[in-house]
């Protein structure tokens, strides 16, 4: 694939870390080079810096580094983070710990949630009061002030939330005075988050308290040790940040790789003439799905390892079904597939990496789906014999063959896929066959045509260098701020656009000058505004553009809800500012025509009960408009696509496969 350069940037190296493998994509003398090495759990950035090195050799100077991440992510999940100690009102100690009283087990007696990232011990409250308009109903203690260096020495990270700080920051901005000497990572809420809801802004900035160490050593190291020119990270809404922010605020990385995919999936099939897609993003160890009508959704209303984070993401779902789930029999007999994952170590059994459970990718492989050689370009040869032992325990098990119970697991694998992709899409009202299924991710081919036929959607589209296509979108994201304030304005209150529009003045000023002063040049800023509003007496907002957003907001209610109180007062509840600058400028070339058809060899796949020959393709020998139909196996670098029969194959001139159901 070759590109032509508009921007100056000669050499940019775009890097995805996941959980089996690593992507790299290299941008140089408008060419584009693709490299996938193992992930290196222990230590992510021993793949990240082996990778750079491998592309770079000996020449690592002068090149941009813009990398998707998941040390946040892991951190969280894990529970490897730092010891937090939390400063908060004397009296809500414990808002972190209540939550929203929500029951996780709806039917279980007693229910079970994991415990807040910071113990009740390390949770210090101090005297002094702010109001929910900014006044200042009781002073900060001195007494507790000059006392707190002494309780907080021990801890590893500091998160600040005093109550009504989105109104008024002056008690948050005293206390980290007050404790500045300790030289340790502090996150303030009212610099993270000033919005309003005392849990999810708790939880937001203790989240990013428990990470921030961790990633701060992490990015240092990188930022060090890669010599690169600049560094970016892909932050969880779509848009990429400057490494020092990243360091600050590590809660916006926690969706930073599976938002570059959406991104890279949407960015693709606009060049193909659909702009309403559904992501499905199959790695090794998880799937990302995520709905985009037009543009990516996002939502503040996240959660992850069982902790609220109220920052703005793509609205992602992910299920625990990748190319390394682990079938296995639960105790009542019957088969189960994942969310267990074999990871990059010792990853599948084909690896030959001495892996003992049966996973998709061995399915795949038994049943011939996936060639022995048909891993990075055959540099990597598959044992196909290895997994037999293991699949024939599943097998006795279920009293079935071989073939048999490779099938059953890819039809779990599967369900569980399909399960995640209805919740985005039919449970919130969409009808799947109004969009496209762009299936992605070093599995997401081996899918797309099993679950477009499950869920109805129009058709699949798997674009190029699918395995790397996170990584693509990290390369061609945009740079994005965003700045937000809870105003709680009615908008029947007498000059209430005047103070709305003086307030996203207000915002739009902050973060401009911030992105002026990372180097951005203030000519290229975008900015739109959003309001985030409800009807009085409502528990949720809808976010709409800040234009007419009264009548905005009428016509989006509706839509979701079937009704508009078209005479009542709408409440602007929270303000919200985005600038954005365009990241790398990359003009693709369309793919030439060619009029010989490709070659093809042969492959064998277990096919309606026996083994059958079936064409077998090299994906860089399509070229635009060539139809060929199912069953066929095709290959590349990255990814794998298996079109069963009853399916016909369309490129298009961008080099996407167009994947349709014969009818």
């Amino acid at each position: 694939m070759s590109l032509t350069e508009k921007g100056k940037i000669s050499r940019i190296i775009s890097v995805d870390t996941g959980g089996t493998f690593t992507d790299f994509l290299f941008f140089e003398n408008g060419h584009l080079r693709s490299l996938k090495i193992p992930s290196t759990p222990a230590d992510p950035a021993e793949a990240v810096l082996g990778g750079v090195n491998t592309l770079l050799g000996k020449t690592s100077d002068n090149y941009i580094l813009l990398h998707g991440t998941t040390v946040s992510t892991n951190t969280v999940l894990e529970r490897t983070g730092a010891r937090v100690k939390l400063v908060t009102n004397s009296g809500f100690e414990d808002i972190i710990e209540i939550g929203r009283q929500n029951r996780p087990q709806l039917y279980e007696l007693v229910g079970h949630r994991l415990p807040p990232l910071v113990s009740r011990d390390d949770r210090q409250g101090i005297q002094g009061r702010i109001g929910p308009n900014g006044e200042i109903i009781e002073q900060l203690d001195a007494d507790d002030l000059r006392q707190l260096p002494q309780c907080l020495e021990d801890a590893e990270s500091i998160a600040i939330v005093l109550l009504h700080s989105y109104a008024n920051p002056e008690h948050e901005a005293q206390v980290e005075v007050s404790i500045s000497s300790l030289n340790i990572p502090i996150s303030m809420s009212a610099k993270l988050l000033p919005e309003y809801r005392e849990y999810e802004r708790t939880s937001t900035t203790v989240t990013n308290a428990y990470v921030a160490p961790k990633m701060l050593a992490y990015l240092t190291r990188l930022e060090r040790e890669s010599q690169a020119e600049r560094v970016n990270l892909m932050g969880s809404n779509g848009g990429s940040l400057p490494v020092k922010r990243a360091a600050l605020e590590p809660v916006h990385t926690l969706l930073s790789g599976p938002a570059g995919g959406v991104v890279g999936a949407l960015s693709w099939s606009k060049r193909a003439g659909h702009d309403h897609i559904i992501s499905f993003d199959m790695g090794g160890t998880s799937t990302d799905v995520s709905l985009c009508p037009g543009n990516p959704t996002h939502t503040t209303e996240f959660e992850i390892g069982g902790q609220a984070v109220a920052v703005p993401v793509i609205d992602i779902h992910t299920v625990g079904s990748g190319g390394g789930s682990l079938a296995r029999i639960d105790p009542g007999g019957a088969l189960r597939v994942g969310p267990q994952s074999a990871g990059a170590d010792p990853g599948p059994i084909c690896y030959g990496k001495g892996g003992e459970g049966v996973t998709v990718t061995d399915a795949h492989v038994w049943l011939g789906h996936l060639p022995t050689d048909g891993l990075l370009d055959g540099s990597t040869s598959l044992e196909r014999e290895a997994i037999k032992p293991h699949l024939q325990h599943i097998a006795t098990s279920l009293n079935c063959g071989l073939e048999e119970a490779a099938q059953g697991i890819l039809k779990i694998a599967d369900s569980t896929m399909e399960r995640a992709l209805r919740v985005i899409s039919v449970e919130k009202g969409y009808d799947p066959a109004d969009f496209s299924l762009v299936a992605f991710g070093g599995a997401g081919g081996l899918h797309a045509a099993s679950l477009t036929e499950r869920l109805g959607a129009a058709k699949a589209i798997v674009p190029p260098l699918p395995g790397l296509l996170s990584a693509y979108g990290i390369l061609s994201a945009d740079i994005t701020r965003e700045a937000s304030k809870t105003v709680l304005i009615p908008s029947s209150r007498t000059q209430a656009q005047e103070d709305i529009d003086t307030i996203f003045l207000e915002l739009e000023k902050a973060i401009t000058n911030e992105m002026e002063s990372e180097g951005i040049d203030r000519g290229n800023l975008t900015l739109k505004r959003w309001v985030e509003a409800r009807y009085a007496g409502q528990s949720f907002e809808l976010r709409v553009p800040g234009s007419s957003w009264i009548s905005n907001f009428h016509a989006l209610h509706e839509e979701r809800y079937g009704y508009q109180h078209t005479g009542q007062s709408v409440l602007a509840v929270t303000l919200r500012s985005v600038a954005s600058a365009p990241g790398p400028e990359f003009e693709l070339n369309p793919l030439k025509e060619c009029s010989t058809s490709p070659k093809n060899t042969f492959t064998t796949v277990f096919l309606d009960g026996q083994w059958t020959k079936v064409k077998r393709f090299e994906r860089e020998s399509l070229s635009p408009g060539y139809e060929l139909s199912g069953p066929l196996v095709i290959t590349e670098y990255s990814s794998t696509i298996w079109v069963p029969p009853d399916y016909d194959v369309i490129v298009d001139q961008w080099g996407n496969l167009h994947l349709y159901r014969v009818q």
